[in-house]
């Protein structure tokens, strides 16, 4: 987790996610896609989160694995999807723009596991596979999410998985969480 203090410059990775939302929303234009040479690593799934002033979600969209050629790349294209296309709110408005929180969650990759016991729900972000190809995934460390049968169960609601009766698999991952 990336820990920053007042005072400190902003975090590289937050300023380009939240660049790119504040030029597409005000604009329709998007940004150069670049990061300083040393953040690392070059490519990687990503989540970008958006939060209302008041701490509510606003939009989240990523990948767990990389889709474009660069970190850079994979984080204004969420980060733009996490403002216009997450289907669960309307895309933002220019007026919510100062109020906006951004973190971006930089994944590694996924391991699958062997069950519930290899899984924490502070450390881990986990993806739940069922057997017909169905999956859903879940960030580490959510409010609200204390346990690994919550965390499952979650999960699993997401991808319309029914934990009782579909067969499924286990992944876990963690993540770099950049505010």
């Amino acid at each position: 987790m990336s820990g920053r203090r007042p005072g400190d410059p902003p975090d590289p990775v937050v300023a380009l996610a939240r660049r790119a939302v504040e030029a597409y929303v005000r604009q329709g234009s998007f940004v150069t896609p670049s990061l300083p040479v040393e953040v690392e690593p070059a490519r990687a799934g990503v989540f970008v989160s958006l939060h209302s002033e008041d701490g509510s979600l606003r939009g989240c969209i990523g990948t767990f694995l990389p889709t474009k050629d660069t970190l850079a790349e994979e984080i204004v294209s969420n980060a733009v999807a996490a403002a216009t296309r997450d289907p669960r709110f309307f895309p933002v408005r220019p007026e919510e723009l100062g109020g906006l929180q951004v973190s971006v969650d930089v994944l590694e990759p996924p391991e699958e596991v062997k069950g519930p016991e290899d899984l924490d729900p502070k450390r881990y972000g986990i993806i739940v596979r069922a057997e017909d190809g169905r999956q859903a995934l879940l960030l580490p460390d959510l409010e609200g999410v204390d346990t690994v049968d919550t965390q499952i169960r979650l999960t699993c609601r997401k991808g319309r998985i029914d934990p009782d009766r579909d067969r499924y698999r286990l992944y876990r991952f963690q993540v770099t969480r950049h505010r």
